[in-house]
């Protein structure tokens, strides 16, 4: 490299949760030559975005846990089996089950199947299991029970509600990961660092292991630099772009949170938000009591009606009030 051409390099960044778009377009359609039906949304995408923020995966678990509070197993359906429907439901808003029946044909067990691998067949009512390595597996018409919501667009899948916050949510996390680098690289983070003055290599050399240095462990340190005959606009700290001293970034988390904990619809008390006013959130009681009517109490009565319907009477399942712990 000659003395005239400029000396360039950057730093590594973390690698975020979420590589490119959740989707590009909602629909269904037929793939593996007409097999089945490809899902409007990639489940893969969906499961990733558990990890993107601090509160999507959280406020799912948390509603998955208050709709397991009250379960009542039966020997049909046990409480590891719903409880894994349950997070399938909230994640994917579809949940799916395995039916094995007695030598009379009725049903007496159900067991969960990941949906993230189940897809609706061509023929009506019978499902298939995607396997690494692009095999199938292929069940028995009407051998699974498919549990989901109902979706405008289609009917072949249900679609979760949430998907409106999918920026905010990456957004979240895009604000946090710039947040990170600022504090991984250092005090240069943000800036350019630009000597114009008389550099020799061994002296451009020296500048750049002390910037490089100045990272992780031990970052912000002072640099001396020393350019005989220099000027005093030999050496210049030009910002880019840093929002780290203002109130930028705390503005994108909050209002993206705000989206997030919308979407799902919990009450900030519930989703153990730190209030911004001295009033505070409330009584988290009676929070709770609305949360548990509007939200909490219409899934189980979905996912309850939806096994029941091909369940003996005897091994039926419920989700009673009377299992719920009373609080301290």
């Amino acid at each position: 490299m000659s003395e005239s051409e400029p000396l360039v390099f950057t730093f590594g960044d973390p690698e975020p949760v979420m590589a490119g778009a959740i989707y590009d377009s909602l629909g269904t359609w037929l793939v593996d030559n007409g097999r089945y039906y490809e899902t409007p949304v990639p489940l893969k995408g969906l499961a990733r975005l558990l990890r993107a923020n601090a509160y999507h995966g959280p406020a799912i678990e948390f509603k998955a846990l208050q709709v397991m509070q009250s379960f009542k197993e039966s020997w049909a359906v046990s409480h590891e089996d719903m409880n894994a429907a349950v997070i399938d439901f909230g994640v994917f808003a579809n949940a799916t089950f395995q039916k094995i029946r007695n030598g009379f044909g009725e049903v007496v067990e159900l067991r969960h199947l990941p949906f993230i691998n189940m897809r609706r067949m061509k023929e009506p009512n019978r499902y298939c299991m995607l396997q690494p390595y692009g095999a199938i597996v292929e069940f028995e018409p009407d051998e699974v029970l498919h549990i989901k919501n109902y979706d405008v667009n289609q009917e072949i899948y249900g679609l979760p509600g949430y998907l409106g916050a999918i920026q905010s949510m990456l957004l979240n996390e895009d604000a946090t990961l710039f947040r990170r680098r600022y504090y991984k690289n250092g005090a240069h983070m943000g800036y350019v660092f630009y000597a114009g003055g008389e550099l020799d290599e061994d002296s451009k050399k020296a500048v750049r292991e002390a910037i490089e240095g100045s990272k992780g462990v031990g970052n912000f340190r002072s640099m001396f630099l020393h350019i005989p005959n220099g000027d005093k606009d030999d050496v210049q700290i030009k910002p880019v772009g840093d929002f780290s001293t203002k109130d930028d970034l705390e503005k994108i988390k909050n209002l993206s949170r705000d989206d997030i904990i919308a979407a799902h619809r919990i009450q900030p008390a519930l989703a153990c938000l730190i209030p911004q006013n001295q009033s505070g959130f409330g009584d988290i009681t009676k929070a709770d009591e609305v949360y548990q009517k509007n939200e909490i109490q219409p899934v189980r009565k979905h996912l309850a009606a939806s096994v029941n319907r091909v369940l003996l009477p005897k091994d039926r399942i419920s989700f009673d009030p009377k299992n719920e712990t009373t609080p301290m």
